[in-house]
């Protein structure tokens, strides 16, 4: 019995011995967390500031009021030949403005128009695969498929507008080369 008591009261001294080293050890440690916290806000302290990034929001944008002024900084005289506006540009068959703002509207309208005929085929797809649970809308779904075959209408005549827009183009590149303009001005 006596050897039990002795091993019970050396378990305890270690035990006790422990928790004093680790209680030293943990306020050592919070000492050198102190530390580098101080350490830190110094070096921010002393750190320079940041430069500034200018970015376009920061620039102001030109004024156009009146006729713009070219390369030397002159503007040009009204009444000069050439000295026509950007409008009158635009609408002259012969400028480059001119065909590729014709060739963005049509390049336009066609990826609109090709967007659309994608929705409309996923939609057609969702409805050919939907299932009813109400056993009377299926019955009628399977003898009355209108809305299946209108979605089906509309994409036929979406396609049809689609090489419509297609031929357009190919016209206007015929157009463009009999005009004497640039084949890259299509692009």
């Amino acid at each position: 019995m006596r050897v039990t008591t002795v091993f019970r009261f050396a378990a305890i001294a270690a035990i006790v011995g422990l928790s004093a080293l680790g209680a030293a050890a943990q306020d050592q440690g919070s000492d050198d967390v102190a530390a580098a916290a101080r350490k830190a806000r110094e070096q921010a302290k002393n750190a320079p500031a940041p430069k500034k990034v200018i970015t376009n929001d920061d620039i102001p944008a030109p004024k156009t009021a009146g006729p713009a002024a070219d390369a030397n900084g002159t503007k040009p005289a009204e009444g000069v030949p050439g000295a026509a506006d950007d409008k009158s540009a635009d609408n002259d068959p012969k400028s480059e403005a001119y065909w590729r703002k014709k060739f963005g509207t049509a390049r336009d309208k066609l990826a609109t128009a090709e967007k659309e005929l994608d929705v409309m085929q996923r939609e057609l797809d969702k409805d050919q695969v939907q299932y009813y649970t109400d056993p009377q809308k299926a019955l009628m779904q399977q003898h009355d498929r209108t809305d299946i075959n209108d979605k089906t209408a509309k994409i036929d005549e979406k396609k049809k507008e689609i090489e419509s827009l297609k031929q357009q183009l190919t016209d206007m590149e015929d157009d463009l080369r009999k005009a004497g303009g640039d084949p890259g001005w299509a692009r």
